[in-house]
């Protein structure tokens, strides 16, 4: 709720507009009944803060609104349909149902677990997919995607949707879905924030990641500035007045005759202003600068972590736009970061935002020649080619050299993929925003190509043209622009799928290069015989079959992983007792280590076993490796 502050005097035109707003006392504590069948597994999950049909609650103390209309958007399935298809966006109780549904379905290869809770206490859904009859999925080289974090990037929630569906439904009869899931371990969570997800699919709010209340406009105030739905469309776009020449920030794209195009310009340099469809809440000129949340979940890990601005002390230091109290500060990443750590075999991650498109990945914050194992460079530039010719994608590489131009990027996580957690780690960006082509041929591909695109391959439904409405404060302005949240940052429902599936078959090749260890075989043969003992030489072969090593050269450096090694296990009873034991191993013990093992690459150990003369001894060797798996051969020693 709003924190108790007195309200502006020049505040007093629009307070009457404002009451739409506020929680009215006959709207706060009604409850609506539980909204899926997963109520029954979480009884104490609550969506929102307040079940009210017609209002959306968001938590934390604000001195903004807290509760904004309810809207159903005909680009959204509220609702279970009865067949999931990919023509809409699906909430997080439509996800969370399948998800529970596919669960009781398929027990012999998917689980569901709670991993954690977000900033208003939701629980943060995972799956689990392998076939346990193969092993546990800690013993097998895993994968992990997610999407959501960024919250009005909705398209990557619905590509990992896709791909648990794919992946749980071929099971069986896809022989690369089955390969996949008897030797590989896939974790997959569909919404990493799902409480931006909430806000941004029920309301015509249009947030950024965490609903956390954040000063964005240095004012002061936490989400005081909210922007407003002026024309009632549910959909907070932009609006346009005339304010004559020298006094506005924007003026008509002389390359677009219709006059609806708007060409940005600094402050003064233009004749209108155009600015977030909305009102000055709190009488400081502004419209929209300060709305729910602000944090960015994606600049909160911790590997190379900056200060929020205005945090840092000298003047002279880095800060970082969104970047939260301290790393990990926000719930959301932290639970990604201690779920990792406490499951080193992870060797490919992509956790995936929209829109460029583009393969993306580290370094965030200095150049990858200098920065990087050329070997691992090398793998991800194979990943980067690989992932462009399944996609079509037009770009791939590092966010510091490639992406954003030298300028650093801090807390990202493909910084803590790479340099902390030592994975083929990818923060992928989907859809282009409508830009598919430079069709004006000026060389850019900008909002006079995406207009063109619009207008003659999506039926126009991209755009609203500029709509005279009453503003409580300026009198009349102009309300239209591109659709903010099913064009330029997500794709219209009816592209949607393409754009899911693409992006999962490509995580599906990442996936499928996994380091996959086979024991080739294991060979004794007797070397000496003294009367009381018999020494083996036992020799264990092994190889790589994956596409990617057990260990890149920075997780050996890192140590998030062990070196894989070889252990020769046999019965307590025959290892017992010292130089008396019937069972004894050379100088090298009965476990080597072996480093890592490379994509393609055979390596072999010897040991030195000495068995009591006439005594057989029935062992096992196991093949340990942190990303490579656990594998286990049957050990005969034989006098």
């Amino acid at each position: 709720m709003c924190r108790n502050r007195t309200v502006p005097k020049s505040l007093a035109v629009v307070l009457p507009f404002l009451l739409l707003f506020s929680a009215a006392p006959e709207v706060q504590g009604q409850k609506m009944p539980p909204p899926t069948s997963y109520w029954t597994v979480t009884p104490d999950y609550v969506p929102e803060s307040d079940r009210h049909p017609n209002w959306y609650t968001v938590a934390g103390e604000r001195d903004g609104p807290s509760m904004f209309p309810r809207i159903q958007q005909s680009e959204v399935c509220y609702e279970p349909p009865s067949e999931l298809t990919f023509d809409c966006y699906h909430t997080v109780d439509v996800m969370y149902h399948f998800m529970f549904r596919w669960a009781e379905e398929y027990p012999d290869i998917m689980e569901i677990y709670e991993v954690g809770r977000s900033f208003e206490g939701r629980p943060i859904y995972q799956v689990t997919l392998t076939n346990k009859a193969t092993g546990a999925h800690t013993d097998k080289p895993a994968a992990y995607f997610d999407g959501g974090r960024h919250a009005g990037e909705i398209t990557p929630s619905e590509s990992v949707f896709w791909l648990l569906k794919h992946l749980v439904e071929g099971y069986g009869s896809d022989p690369e879905v089955t390969q996949l899931l008897d030797t590989s371990t896939i974790y997959l969570r569909p919404q990493a924030n799902p409480d931006g997800s909430n806000l941004y699919l029920h309301t015509a709010q249009r947030n950024r990641s965490s609903v956390r209340p954040v000063d964005q406009d240095g004012n002061g105030l936490l989400d005081a500035n909210p922007p407003v739905d002026l024309d009632g469309d549910g959909t907070i776009r932009l609006m346009r007045w005339y304010v004559g020449d020298g006094n506005g920030n924007a003026r008509l794209d002389p390359r677009d005759d219709s006059g609806r195009l708007m060409e940005r310009v600094p402050m003064g340099e233009g004749d209108w202003r155009l600015e977030t469809e909305g009102i000055d809440h709190v009488g400081e000129g502004n419209y929209g600068s300060d709305g729910i949340g602000g944090l960015d979940l994606h600049r909160n890990f911790l590997a190379n972590w900056r200060p929020m601005i205005g945090m840092e002390e000298t003047g002279r230091g880095f800060e970082q736009l969104g970047a939260g109290e301290y790393p990990l500060s926000e719930p959301e990443v932290y639970s990604l970061v201690m779920w990792t750590l406490t499951h080193p075999h992870i060797s490919v991650v992509n956790h995936m935002d929209t829109s460029a498109p583009f393969h993306l990945r580290g370094p965030s914050s200095s150049g990858q020649y200098e920065r990087m194992y050329p070997e691992d460079l090398d793998l991800f530039f194979y990943f980067d080619t690989l992932g462009m010719s399944i996609t079509g994608y037009p770009g791939a590489g590092s966010v510091f050299d490639d992406f954003i131009g030298g300028r650093p990027l801090f807390g990202h996580g493909p910084d803590y993929g790479y340099w902390y957690y030592g994975s083929i780690w990818y923060g992928d960006e989907l859809w282009n925003n409508g830009r598919f082509e430079d069709f004006n041929d000026d060389g850019e591909m900008d909002d006079w190509d995406r207009l063109y695109w619009d207008d003659n391959f999506n039926g126009g439904r991209g755009w609203k043209d500029w709509t005279e409405v009453s503003h409580p404060q300026l009198g009349t302005v102009e309300v239209g622009g591109f659709h903010p949240k099913f064009f330029l940052q997500n794709p219209p429902p009816d592209i949607l799928l393409e754009w899911a599936e693409k992006q999962a078959r490509f995580n599906i090749a990442l996936a499928m290069h996994l380091p996959q260890l086979r024991i080739d075989g294991v060979e004794s043969r007797v070397v000496e015989r003294d009367g009381e003992e018999v020494v083996h030489e036992v020799t264990v072969t092994w190889t790589n079959t994956g596409g990617i090593p057990t260990a890149l050269r920075q997780a050996q450096l890192v140590r998030i992983v062990q070196p894989d090694k070889v252990v020769l296990d046999f019965d307590a009873e025959l290892t017992r007792g010292g130089d008396e034991a019937r069972v004894r191993f050379g100088e090298e013990g009965h476990e080597i280590e072996a480093g890592r093992t490379d994509a393609g690459e055979t390596k072999s150990v010897t040991f030195q076993v000495r068995v009591a003369d006439g005594a057989t001894a029935e062992g096992t060797v196991r093949l340990l490796s942190t990303r490579g798996g656990v594998l286990e051969a049957p050990l005969s020693l034989r006098p």
